[in-house]
């Protein structure tokens, strides 16, 4: 009897402990993460006046907003979504629907984790020296593939794994009508999982946004408007880490507002994600 209180109470005060120090630990990252949100909060309302939406980035000295940054950030932002969401629902679907036997599907699922885990810099590079070099110009076009291939992995991870969720008894049922297997995915599957695939779709916006690395070695930057993705093209990432590293006062507030605009684009498109994921999980 006496063996199992003492067991009993060691394990309370193993259990006590362990909770007390996951509670420490995260309210340590919370403290740090609300520091971090107010400060941006206390230096980029301010600075985030409807010039910032109306003006372009401006020289040295001068006043002036981030119309032409915002405008390449989304043009980029789209087409490297655009252009990373095919290849990645489409090797998704491969890897869950077919992926059971052979040796390609192991290779894809290694060659993804590796470029999940990659920095985002050595992307850039990669592009840098297989397309900008080539071309001999930074270009938006080189930009959005750099952002592509960010897309890719975060989207074949999250179409396989919301694939593999749809009950099999789905699968079968359909079969059993007569279906081919094509019918099969595109009708069935697919569509039981759309929700899910679109949540990691905006995942990978969310990643992608806020991307600077990359875009250094490939879009680079661009003081005037331009649609052209064919030519250099401004970037909210890259003018914050311009404007920030500046000495003047300005370019400093520009930079607090356009870290601010993409820290709440983020936050945004992470909260429509985790709404969709959870209407997704609830609804299988």
């Amino acid at each position: 009897m006496n063996t199992m209180l003492n067991l009993y109470t060691r394990r309370r005060i193993v259990n006590a402990v362990g909770l007390s120090v996951s509670v420490l630990a995260m309210l340590f990252g919370l403290f740090w993460l609300c520091w971090i949100l107010l400060t941006l909060l206390d230096h980029g309302l301010p600075a985030l006046t409807p010039v910032v939406f109306a003006q372009m980035t401006p020289p040295p000295g001068n006043s002036g907003g981030l119309l032409n940054a915002i405008a390449g950030s989304v043009m980029m932002t789209v087409v490297g979504t655009l252009i990373g969401t095919p290849i990645g629902i489409l090797a998704g679907t491969y890897l869950a629907e077919f992926g059971q036997r052979g040796w390609m599907a192991p290779l894809t699922r290694f060659i993804n984790d590796v470029l999940l885990s990659a920095p985002s810099i050595v992307i850039g590079l990669f592009v840098y020296e297989m397309y900008v070099v080539r071309v001999k110009h930074f270009s938006g076009w080189a930009g959005a593939f750099a952002l592509s291939i960010l897309v890719i992995p975060v989207v074949i991870r999250t179409t396989e794994n919301m694939l593999r969720l749809v009950p099999s008894t789905l699968r079968e049922a359909a079969a059993a009508l007569g279906a081919p297997q094509w019918k099969v995915i595109n009708f069935v599957t697919l569509r039981a999982a759309r929700a899910g695939i679109i949540t990691g779709v905006m995942l990978a916006v969310a990643r992608i946004s806020g991307e600077t690395a990359p875009l250094l070695f490939t879009a680079l930057n661009n003081q005037f408007w331009s649609s052209n993705m064919s030519q250099p093209m401004a970037n909210l990432p890259v003018v914050i880490f311009q404007f920030a590293m500046s000495p003047y006062d300005d370019w400093q507030k520009l930079a607090w507002a356009g870290a601010l605009l993409i820290t709440l684009s983020v936050l945004t498109l992470n909260i429509l994600a985790r709404v969709l994921f959870r209407q997704s999980a609830t609804t299988h």
